[in-house]
């Protein structure tokens, strides 16, 4: 009887081959895996949770690669200052852009055209600033103006850290201006205002708990988005107060160009940034509380959940950011003029 042997060996031989072959041409096909940090400001953690799990799922489906999305939140001045200082931000999503600009001016970390690079002036969302009291409202609390009374006190975060405080503190001003006619009366309102404020922490989020967990004030001035997810969590033990005036708040976002350059993810990093324009970036955007800012499907979606308020521009009453800070929030400015520390 002949030896078949030989042959099953050649036969296996082959089939290794070509079991080592195919995994070495996977291996070759399949884009290598990267992974993206997101560093945001405070109250964008539940957003950006949810938008990255759909992100993940949508460029793996597009391009066959894994990628993992990190997040860094806190108050976002504070996250300008640490990308600043070397932390690896890939993205950075931060509250204003005056932030943003300080990456420009310290370091070179992104160029000064970034909110060219992205539609709607890099702002994919937008908020407001509204009042958040105590269920039933039992301070009455209605406006701005009722946040100077003796039996007030009120809870925001500090205007040096966070980018969250400086909408509020802007948002304040702008109304005890046209209330009461100068800048002078204006400043003499957010005083009083701000000698109601026994605790002021570093972002947000840290003044939600205070108000929310530690049960410290009457009224928290806080993130539209961020009041009705205090609504949602607790239900019943708080209420919304939109005020008659109010600022548009425009949260930007940007590519850190030093940072993604170097690490070479410049292509997810900005597909990541150009998901939030999309239209399921822009439902996600209005599921949690922030206003949709180029879908006029999502707009129309989530309208009702939002209130009527008069909103004005900063660049229109403050001249933007970078007059707005150098003004009141630089040191000497009128924050600082206007705050005794307690």
């Amino acid at each position: 009887m002949p030896n078949r042997f030989p042959t099953r060996r050649v036969f296996t031989t082959l089939a290794i081959a070509a079991t080592l072959a195919g995994a070495a041409f996977t291996t070759a096909a399949q884009p290598k895996a990267v992974e993206l940090l997101n560093v945001s400001y405070d109250p964008t953690r539940e957003l950006y949770v949810e938008f990255n799990a759909a992100f993940t799922k949508h460029w793996k489906a597009k391009t066959g690669q894994d990628v993992s999305i990190k997040q860094s939140h806190g108050g976002s001045g504070k996250q300008a200052r640490s990308i600043i200082d070397g932390l690896d931000a890939d993205v950075a999503t931060l509250a204003l852009a005056g932030d943003t600009d300080a990456l420009v001016k310290n370091g070179g970390w992104l160029s000064a055209d970034w909110q060219k690079k992205l539609p709607h002036n890099a702002s994919p969302y937008t908020s407001t600033i509204v009042l958040a009291v105590r269920q039933g409202n039992p301070k009455n609390i209605k406006d701005w103006d009722d946040l100077i009374r003796p039996d007030v006190k009120v809870i925001t975060p500090n205007p040096k850290t966070s980018g969250g405080a400086r909408w509020n503190y802007l948002a304040a001003w702008e109304f005890a201006k046209r209330k009461f006619g100068s800048d002078a009366k204006a400043k003499e309102f957010v005083a009083k205002l701000y000698a109601n404020v026994p605790i002021l922490d570093t972002g947000a989020r840290g003044s939600t708990i205070t108000f929310a967990q530690r049960a410290q004030g009457d009224v928290l001035i806080a993130w539209e988005n961020e009041a009705y997810l205090l609504e949602k969590e607790f239900g019943s033990k708080f209420d919304i107060v939109a005020p008659s005036l109010s600022i548009l708040a425009e949260p930007a976002v940007a590519v850190v160009d030093k940072n993604v350059d170097r690490r070479g993810t410049r292509a997810v990093a900005t597909a990541y940034l150009e998901y939030l324009y999309t239209e399921e970036g822009q439902d996600i955007a209005g599921k949690n509380f922030y206003r949709p800012a180029v879908s006029e499907k999502a707009k129309a979606k989530y309208a009702k959940q939002f209130a009527k308020i008069n909103l004005f521009k900063i660049d229109d009453v403050f001249g933007g950011w970078a007059k707005a800070d150098k003004e009141h929030f630089a040191d000497g400015g009128s924050f600082d003029q206007i705050y005794v520390k307690k």
